[in-house]
């Protein structure tokens, strides 16, 4: 009687041990729009955006990947968000980056 080692049961496993399979929840979103707490400042592209939201009191400037569930927009976990000193020093380096991507 070996047993495979790993994480997961098989779903034939269940059956002879007498337990069922654990059940899946989804995560549920209280808001009725995703970007209820946020402006959206642009689209990058398709699925990207940058956009102004608060969190935890504080404001942040959030770029970020979205994708579609049940025909809305969700944000994705690809992505960043800065708090106003990390978007200063971006900004005020802005000439900078581009000079660099120039001569790429």
């Amino acid at each position: 009687m070996s047993r495979k080692l790993g994480k997961r049961k098989e779903e034939n496993e269940y059956a002879s041990d007498g337990e069922n399979p654990p059940k899946k929840f989804s995560k549920t979103d209280d808001s009725d729009d995703a970007d209820a707490d946020g402006i959206v400042v642009c689209e990058i592209s398709k699925n990207r955006r940058v956009s102004v939201r608060s969190f935890g009191g504080k404001i942040m400037v959030d770029i970020r990947e979205f994708y579609v569930k049940e025909g809305k927009q969700m944000p994705g976990r690809k992505g960043i968000s800065l708090s106003m000193d990390q978007w200063n020093v971006l900004r005020d380096h802005a000439d900078e980056i581009d000079e660099a991507v120039a001569e790429a």
